[in-house]
């Protein structure tokens, strides 16, 4: 009887989830009546570009998988801005994603797209009540910075935080409240629903379509639209291939904007040791160690020489 009022709790849940999701997309109608002119566009693909360098660089780069250092002031600056994109907290986003690595393509793999199919693994996961809280187990190393902690809590605050700002920030300037209004639809609403797609794609189209320069015990694929779409993140098989690696794009042809950004920001000392791929995990070969210790020559024991056996008699004195 338990069981059946919690699996009605959660389908209630997640109708409820759903219409909240849908009803965020149905704000970038809203552009029918505020206009969408130059500079709002501008904004959109300003806001698309720094809030994903939060999803990227932030959410899966640095917390995730921690590919580089920085300060803690510069941690929860990062950590902020990838909030704003309403992907929830940096403890249950890294979380998650470790999971995933962990399990990635098996059966407890929360979105493979060969597992759950195409839907779930793009968004239906997130809208998912039995996912809603965050493994702290995943995170320890995350977890003993209490303003992460904190953050992570009130993962909204940073997203209406952006939002009213735009809105307020257009209406002061120009004096126009429908300027507010345009600035706040397409410049904050648009990029943020068109962010969160971008960033599904991943989960959804990344272990489908694409090639694969590497033998990983799952489906990740490199697909370069992907990439650019996500400032890097379509590298997908090379990141399934070496997650460690601060960029994703191994080779110099493979656009990684994610990293350029990344290296830049350690020009001038706002991140630093950025981590690299190893030559022989690029090349898809044996570590140099291991490489020689295969192919050193063993000791082979010396026979004896069966006319060196000793003599039965005896020498003369």
């Amino acid at each position: 009887m338990q069981e059946a009022h919690i699996e009605n709790q959660d389908i209630v849940w997640k109708r409820i989830n759903l219409a909240l999701f849908l009803g965020l997309h149905l704000t970038m109608l809203l552009a029918i009546f505020t206009g969408v002119s130059a500079w709002s566009l501008a904004l959109f693909a300003i806001f698309y570009v720094v809030r994903m360098f939060g999803v990227t660089g932030g959410y899966h780069r640095y917390f995730a998988h921690r590919t580089y250092k920085m300060g803690r002031v510069m941690q929860f600056i990062m950590a902020w801005l990838a909030m704003t994109n309403a992907q929830k907290g940096v403890l249950w986003w890294a979380g998650h994603h470790r999971h995933h690595h962990k399990h990635s393509d098996q059966e407890d793999d929360v979105h493979s797209p060969l597992r759950k199919g195409f839907w779930y693994s793009h968004m239906g996961w997130i809208l998912d009540p039995r996912w809603e809280g965050t493994d702290m187990n995943m995170v320890k190393d995350l977890a003993k910075y209490p303003e992460l902690v904190w953050l992570n809590r009130h993962n909204l605050l940073p997203v209406f935080s952006l939002g009213f700002a735009t809105f307020g920030v257009a209406w002061a300037v120009s004096g126009d409240i429908m300027v507010g209004w345009e600035a706040a639809i397409v410049g904050f609403f648009w990029s943020t629903i068109v962010g969160w797609h971008s960033t599904f794609t991943i989960n959804s189209l990344s272990h489908v379509f694409g090639t694969r320069r590497y033998e990983t015990t799952d489906t990740s694929r490199n697909n370069l639209l992907i990439a650019l779409l996500t400032l890097g993140e379509g590298w997908h098989n090379n990141h399934h291939h070496y997650a460690a690696s601060a960029r994703n794009g191994f080779r110099w042809y493979e656009i990684d904007i994610t990293y350029y950004i990344l290296w830049t920001l350690s020009k001038v000392g706002l991140v630093r040791d950025l981590r690299q791929p190893p030559r022989h995990v690029v090349e898809g070969t044996v570590h140099p160690r291991i490489q020689a210790l295969q192919s050193a020559p063993t000791s082979e024991p010396e026979e004896e020489d069966p006319l060196e056996e000793h003599d039965a008699t005896p020498a003369t004195a």
